[in-house]
């Protein structure tokens, strides 16, 4: 099983088909979106491919360390940010073909007019852990 992450987009992704920004929704449109993403993640969690999701507010702060003592520097928040991350869910598969599979899936979630989206999603593989090297017994 790999795990991997993927990730919708405020901005930043190339446009989608039904480019229709959630702001512009119905509140029936955007019910319509949120129960085909938890009817999708209801249906992983059946299989044993769910691992987590988050939907993300908007607004944000970088943060970073700035040295022994001070507090750290904060810096935002970036709303017009062209990365903005909305959400995402991680999904534990067996391949990366069942990976791209299921984003194709989750890009088809309904927006305006209850017509698929068709998002493009980021899809990430966790970074695998390094193999352990061990001595050879033969030294």
């Amino acid at each position: 099983m790999a795990k991997y992450l993927l990730l919708k987009h405020y901005r930043g992704a190339p446009a989608s088909v039904n480019d229709v920004t959630m702001d512009q929704w119905t509140p029936d449109e955007i019910s319509a979106h949120l129960q085909y993403m938890n009817d999708f993640a209801a249906r992983l969690e059946q299989t044993g491919e769910f691992v987590d999701s988050q939907a993300l507010a908007p607004e944000g702060t970088f943060v970073r360390y700035d040295g022994e003592g001070r507090p750290p520097v904060t810096d935002g928040p970036f709303a017009e940010t062209k990365d903005l991350i909305a959400g995402w869910m991680v999904i534990d598969v067996d391949s990366h073909e069942r990976a791209l599979e299921l984003a194709g899936e989750l890009s088809a979630a309904p927006g305006a007019g209850g017509k698929p989206i068709h998002e493009w999603l980021e899809l990430r593989p966790f970074l695998a852990a390094s193999p352990t090297v061990t001595e050879c017994p033969h030294r």
